[in-house]
């Protein structure tokens, strides 16, 4: 998906709720952080990922914003298509 503007963004990602993703935020340092779950919900400011932790038991809710996609902080990374 060509990310043109964020309302367009936040429709991409309102549709997905529900399927599993891969998520690449960039930390600083030039260092990134991949982790997997499943979009849980999507917001008009934020959406949530539910992270699935093979060490742990339980599984833990992270929020980003729109605009973290939008500037390239965070990719998210569908079965067949890239965000």
């Amino acid at each position: 998906m060509e990310k043109k503007n964020l309302s367009q963004i936040k429709q991409f990602v309102a549709q997905q709720v529900g399927r599993s993703v891969r998520v690449e935020s960039n930390k600083r340092h030039n260092k990134s952080v991949v982790s997997e779950g499943v979009i849980a919900n999507a917001y008009p400011s934020i959406f949530t990922i539910e992270l699935s932790e093979e060490k742990h038991t339980h599984n833990r809710t992270v929020s980003y914003s729109y605009t973290d996609i939008l500037t390239n902080s965070v990719e998210l990374t569908l079965y067949d298509q890239q965000l």
